[in-house]
């Protein structure tokens, strides 16, 4: 038993605006389960059963507006038909929206209220996945580098996915060979589909040797979000730069499934440009990056 004193007057707001006070009584004793009428034990029962004896507080809500939408569905009243279902935390149509992908089961997409064309307006350009493709040594890496920097000098937001960057991190487990190198380009893929979804001009530099693996990237992507580049540079040219001196290490036999040497490399059939660099015809990668840009500007992504 506890000993409490009767709350002072006045008391016209809150859970105890019902109360009637006046002259403060003598104290009295309390049980553990009533403190003036009330019924402490179920206090906290849930936002379904929130009722004091003597008193019921009303249902929260939250503000209407464009960003409560999620408040809204937390803080809507239970109906009572609910309370019977032991699933009531979950409506129908969610279970329903239920999924199971690869390995992943009992999974939901989660939608949100700002969506792609919301972050294009901001960034005044359109998402989109550059995908430079060709042998090692074509100059990916150095073509997607001066196409950033003019981007950047447009006022343009992109970033580049570098295969070797890439494996430095997030596909760090991966090795060369067939199968490792196609979770790579599909990692990458979906990556760079997460970009582009953000409003950003994503620019891959991979050799991605394989035509299904690059075609399968461009069927994740909305139609038009995949431009493929293909840096159309001989093998013979490639190996005599040899910038990273790999090609001598394939043909010694120290590296296995090299592309080019010992394992294929399989060009587009239907690329969105391709940049070629033959005998002495040699344009600069800026001159390349150029040509890019124009496509670019000439099918609209450069504004929203």
């Amino acid at each position: 038993m506890i000993t409490a004193k009767a709350p002072p007057p006045p008391c016209s707001t809150g859970f105890f605006r019902h109360i009637e006070c006046g002259p403060a009584p003598a104290p009295v004793k309390l049980g553990f389960a009533k403190l003036c009428g009330t019924n402490v034990a179920g206090l906290y029962r849930g936002r379904r059963s929130l009722v004091l004896r003597g008193a019921r507080s009303k249902p929260i809500k939250a503000k209407e507006n464009a960003g409560a939408s999620l408040i809204d569905d937390w803080f809507k009243p239970i109906k009572a038909s609910d309370a019977e279902d032991g699933a009531a935390a979950f409506s129908g149509k969610n279970l329903h929206q239920m999924s199971n992908v690869g390995k992943s089961t009992n999974i939901m997409w989660q939608d949100c209220p700002i969506q792609k064309q919301d972050r294009q307006q901001l960034l005044q350009q359109k998402g989109c996945v550059i995908w430079l493709t060709g042998l090692s040594g074509s100059g990916k890496s150095t073509i997607a580098c001066a196409l950033s920097r003019s981007l950047h000098s447009k006022g343009k937001l992109s970033y580049i996915l570098d295969g070797d960057n890439i494996r430095h991190g997030l596909n760090h487990d991966l090795s060369f060979r067939a199968e490792d190198r196609s979770e790579n380009i599909r990692r990458i893929g979906e990556v760079a589909k997460l970009f582009a979804d953000a409003g950003v001009i994503c620019i891959t530099s991979l050799i991605s040797p394989y035509r299904k693996d690059r075609d399968a990237c461009r069927a994740i992507l909305p139609k038009g979000d995949f431009i493929e580049v293909f840096i159309d540079v001989p093998l013979h040219v490639c190996e005599a730069r040899d910038p990273k001196g790999l090609y001598k290490l394939a043909r010694a036999g120290k590296i296995k499934g090299f592309t080019g040497i010992d394992d294929p490399y399989e060009p587009p059939c239907s690329c969105e440009i391709v940049l070629q660099q033959k005998g002495g015809d040699c344009q600069t990668p800026s001159d390349m990056a150029e040509i890019v840009i124009s496509y670019l500007e000439e099918n609209g992504y450069l504004q929203a």
